[in-house]
């Protein structure tokens, strides 16, 4: 692989599925939970298997767009912000709160929702080392140059070699 280039990690619905899961074990044990925040779009898939797993039937949305053509993060832009009364929810700022979200990259998004909900439990699937000190509980850390390929942004498609065959 050149020097540079991301490495690819393809996640597959089986895999993001148990990962989910995995991810709502952790969470069981860690609090009574009144609401989830999931963070559009990629929070919606594990928000809804975290939900399943711990009963939990409140679930807001905060929608953010920070990525553009899938592959630049760029400026975050807040289009719908959480509802007032799911921050109000505990005593407010979020106590009780689940966010979740796929992924941790730079951790910039996770600090636009921590400032909305700086009580909240925030937790990912997947997390990268910039983005971790804005997480409390994750799955599975990734280094920091992986691209990760989630299922619902794939098809099925030839994946190349990680190095060249010089063999011919």
């Amino acid at each position: 692989m050149e020097q540079g280039q991301p490495k690819a990690f393809p996640v597959h619905w089986e895999q993001f599925h148990r990962d989910a899961r995995a991810l709502a074990w952790r969470l069981a044990s860690q609090g009574e939970w009144k609401a989830i925040v999931c963070i559009t779009r990629g929070g919606l898939v594990p928000a809804a298997i975290v939900a399943r797993e711990l009963g939990i039937r409140n679930i807001e949305t905060v929608c953010i767009a920070s990525y553009h053509d899938y592959k630049d993060q760029g400026s975050l832009e807040v289009i719908k912000p959480i509802d007032p009364e799911v921050i109000g929810l505990d005593g407010g700022e979020g106590a009780g709160v689940l966010v979740i979200d796929d992924l941790v990259d730079s951790g910039n998004t996770a600090a636009v929702v921590r400032k909305m909900l700086p009580k909240a439990h925030f937790a990912t699937v997947y997390a990268k080392p910039k983005g971790r000190p804005q997480i409390d509980t994750f799955i599975t850390e990734v280094s920091q140059d992986t691209w990760i390929y989630f299922p619902w942004d794939m098809g099925f498609t030839f994946q190349p070699p990680l190095t060249k065959d010089t063999q011919g």
